[in-house]
This record gives structure tokens, sequence and C-alpha cells, in this order.
């Protein structure tokens, strides 16, 4: 189960100034390009579920990941997450052709041929969207600051996985209220962002 704390920033201008603010605890930026996997009949998003790669750094690294039963509230998110690796070129092979998952061995895979009945060829590619991703290490917080571009716009989130969710956020909101940093509670996931077709 992955918890998080998620703040949604309403600009470009709250996002700088954060990002700003946060410099001196900089640690790695990271590009990732997401792409989102269903079948015809969209049996994981019916489940709410998410198939997932995520590429990192124009194809440095990938991961493929499963994530399902979503629930978030007050700022705090809640999803069963299942993450493998996998080798960048195979994944850019399944981008072009999803049947080419059939051929790949994966426990998510497997996972997803056993819970949803969704054969390896029977996967199409949904699209995606694209992440700058900035890691800082903050008053003992890993924290992660998102500028996330869509085909129809661009929305700005901070996150902390946390295993004490609810200090975290406290110490989140104190940083933003402190500096005058506009927030409000994340309320959908960017994947549901996507899929909507418009920015919340």
């Amino acid at each position: 189960m992955e918890v998080e704390v998620k703040l949604r920033l309403p600009d470009s201008s709250s996002h700088q100034k954060l990002s700003n603010l946060l410099s001196p605890f900089h640690t790695k930026t990271f590009f990732q390009e997401n792409i989102f996997f269903d079948s015809a009949n969209s049996d994981l998003s019916s489940n709410l579920a998410a198939l997932r790669l995520r590429f990192y750094d124009l194809d440095s690294y990938c991961v493929l990941s499963l994530k399902a039963k979503p629930f978030i509230s007050d700022g705090i998110a809640r999803i069963q997450e299942h993450e493998e690796p996998i080798d960048p070129l195979i994944g850019r092979a399944c981008v072009a052709d999803p049947s080419r998952f059939a051929s790949v061995e994966s426990k998510i895979l497997k996972r997803v041929r056993e819970e949803y009945g969704i054969e390896g060829d029977g996967l199409m590619c949904l699209g995606g969207f694209r992440n700058v991703r900035a890691v800082y290490q903050w008053n003992g917080l890993k924290l992660e600051l998102d500028e996330t571009k869509f085909d129809f716009g661009i929305c700005y989130e901070i996150e902390c996985e946390s295993a004490d969710p609810e200090n975290a956020k406290k110490s989140l909101e104190g940083l933003l209220r402190e500096n005058g940093i506009r927030y409000s509670y994340s309320e959908v996931s960017k994947f549901a962002v996507f899929r909507s077709g418009k920015l919340p």
C-alpha cells in the first residue's frame, strides 16, 4: 500500500515559488514519461486499476506498475501498488505494439491475466503524459514537486510518501502557509485527470 500526501498547486508561479524555497534541499530531478494500457473493454479502469509503463530520463530506466483501489481524502492518497523494472527497449517495443506484452515475463502481467482476465496480447495503449519531478529532502521528509504536462494543459502538485501521513501533511501545509503559497488538497490522481481529458 502506497500512502502519500498530495497537495495541488494552482499555477506555475506557486510551483516556481516553492521550487525556489526548496532549492537548498534539492537532491535530483527526473524527466518521466507515463504510458497506460488497458483492454478494449476497459477491464482495468472499470475495476479501479491502472497498468503503467514509466520511462525515466530519456529511456535510461523503465518501470512497469499496476496500481489498484485508489482512495484519496483530505490530501492523503492510498493505493495498492506493485512495481517491476523492465528493459526500456522492451518497454518501448510494447508501447509501439502492446501485443508484445504477451512475450514479457512479469509477475504484474501474470496478475493482470489472473485477476482481470486480460491476456498480454489483449492490451491496448491509452497514451499518457509527461512529468518533471524534482526531489527534495526537507525536514526528514522526501518531497516530490511535479509539473505534469497533459495534452490539454499543465498541473502542479507536491507529494510526500510517508508512514505517518497526517504529520507529514501538517509539516508541508505549515511550510506552504508560512511562505504564502496557495494550495488545495488533490482530489483525483494524475491518471484520473488524464482519463477525464481536462484539468481539475
